[in-house]
């Protein structure tokens, strides 16, 4: 397959819904070619998601602690059960036309787990997957989250949502992706130090690079909105 460009937007820390309208027209932008593949990297404010009624119940704490702790709830169109988004975690949101890629999703879920575990393995963490749950895990703990969603025209919304230093207090708050028996970490945890978000963009932008074959090239969010 020859290298295609794609764009990377960084953002500053925005709210969920914010995300997601943005998320919403770009996919449109995407699927009438006026965009190419991007890659969104930025930070949440505190927040759980959750797509119907059965996995809101996976949250535990009522609703004062969540108002006590500035968490707000709110409800997406992304596969999986609930999650939490906060400060010091990377969420990375990929609007990818997967007609390029075969138009496999099963294959495109792969590609975002080793796009993960490549950039973790360069700051030493050994990290991999789970047979029966979707994301990345340094033994029975995940440190990476993934929920996507596929639109008309098979363009993709929604990504992974990476622990690099978040509030880990707020995952005791729910039963995060659904999962009873296991446990979520982050980078800071495993490596034993502080790890700056600087560190980590660059290398998700170079495995993202790698893995689905692009040139990347930064954009401004004031250029999407001219296009």
């Amino acid at each position: 397959m020859d290298r295609r460009d794609a764009w990377v937007l960084i953002l500053d820390r925005i709210g969920y819904r914010e995300a997601f309208e943005l998320q919403k027209r770009l996919v449109v932008a995407r699927s009438r070619n006026k965009i190419k593949d991007t890659l969104i990297l930025l930070q949440h404010n505190p927040v759980f998601t959750a797509n119907r009624e059965s996995t809101f119940q996976h949250i535990l704490a009522p609703a004062e602690v969540l108002t006590r702790e500035g968490i707000e709830v709110c409800k997406t169109d992304r596969g999986g059960d609930v999650t939490y988004h906060g400060p010091g975690q990377i969420t990375g949101y990929l609007i990818i036309d997967l007609k390029q890629y075969g138009k496999d999703l099963h294959a495109y879920i792969r590609n975002v787990e080793q796009l993960l575990i490549d950039a973790l393995a360069e700051f030493g963490i050994k990290c991999g997957r789970d047979k029966q749950h979707p994301g990345v895990w340094v033994g029975h703990e995940k440190i990476a989250a993934i929920g996507i969603a596929v639109k008309s025209g098979w363009i993709t919304m929604h990504g992974f949502a990476l622990n690099v230093n978040p509030n880990m207090d707020h995952y005791k708050m729910i039963i995060a992706c659904g999962i009873f028996d296991k446990g979520v970490t982050s980078m800071e945890r495993q490596l034993q130090r502080t790890v700056a978000l600087e560190e980590v963009y660059p290398k998700l932008i170079a495995q993202y690079e790698k893995i689905f074959k692009v040139t990347t090239h930064p954009i401004t969010l004031e250029e999407l909105q001219w296009l």
